[in-house]
């Protein structure tokens, strides 16, 4: 028997600490508040495609989603299966298709603060934002993986996905050394229409691929925070020795009418056969667009390029 109470309860306290939590129980600060689970969520809601992505690596399907189907037009990997729930647009889902699906998670960011409370009258809810002022889309991207790994008991998943991805790094920027294809800036740009394109800045998630691919980034003005500028094709002319990369979709007609324009026959990345094209990769993803472009720009440089898009 203890006589000393003091001691008593320290040697209890620490014999609790040395038993097995339950796995995916605890609490984690976010964006509005904190969010506490007794244990790791069966039915999870995202409302955004980031977030859909995220879980989809996790190796967790949720009940509903945002935007289901141009999730899959848009984002496209990794595939969401069928069968799962659409709860409205991103900007404005329905609060009533989601209290129906009774989810003990929902994953939001901050362009839904409004509703933050009514969402978690329905069921905790973690806000995290990869795309807002002053921050920085993968690490944050990153963050919401890791912290989704921990509430869904996913923690081990969660690090080989991220030690995959620069494992994909490290591969193809090999493959673009050894063939002597990182001297020159690449710009990567949307086609608005014939005159004006989205061009991808450092602050924005594309970054992370160019890093670590050892390329440069050939715009180097900061964008929007969602990473990107729309700006007219007269603003790419000055950086002469870059290469431009296209990512689809294109519009229709869209490389007849470049064709007969005597501004873009003019452009040097042009007159070179510079020109590169990949296939859709969604910009505003969390980590695995990464992976994606890596692997699709190192194979559209290591091809050629053209003298005009697709």
């Amino acid at each position: 028997m203890f006589t000393n109470p003091r001691l008593f309860h320290l040697i209890t306290a620490l014999f609790l600490s040395m038993l097995p939590t339950l796995a995916g129980a605890g609490t984690w600060q976010h964006e509005q508040g904190t969010l506490t689970l007794d244990e790791p969520p069966k039915r999870v809601i995202t409302l955004n495609w980031a977030a859909t992505e995220t879980l989809l690596l996790l190796g967790v399907t949720p009940v509903g989603v945002a935007d289901r189907d141009g999730y899959s037009v848009w984002v496209k990997e990794p595939a969401l299966p069928d069968g799962v729930h659409d709860i409205g647009a991103r900007v404005a889902p329905s609060l009533e298709a989601i209290a129906e699906l009774k989810p003990d998670l929902i994953v939001t960011s901050s362009e839904m603060a409004p509703a933050a409370q009514l969402l978690e009258r329905i069921a905790p809810t973690y806000v995290i934002s990869a795309y807002r002022e002053e921050s920085q889309p993968f690490d944050k991207a990153r963050e919401m993986l890791l912290t989704l790994g921990e509430m869904l008991d996913r923690e081990e998943r969660a690090r080989a996905i991220l030690a995959d991805i620069e494992q994909t790094l490290d591969t193809q920027r090999q493959r673009l050394e050894k063939a002597g294809l990182t001297d020159r800036p690449v710009a990567l740009v949307n086609f608005l229409d014939d005159r004006h394109v989205r061009i991808y800045a450092p602050n924005g998630l594309y970054q992370r691929a160019l890093d670590g691919l050892g390329l440069t980034n050939a715009w180097s003005r900061k964008g929007n925070f969602w990473g990107f500028s729309v700006v007219g094709l007269e603003a790419i002319a000055p950086y002469q020795d870059s290469r431009v990369v296209v990512i689809s979709p294109t519009l229709p007609g869209l490389s007849d009418n470049l064709a007969n324009s005597p501004f873009w026959t003019y452009l040097p990345p042009v007159k070179r056969e510079q020109i590169y094209q990949i296939d859709a990769t969604w910009p505003f993803g969390g980590v695995f667009p990464i992976k994606r472009l890596a692997k699709q720009l190192t194979d559209s440089l290591l091809e050629g390029g053209s003298d005009n898009v697709r």
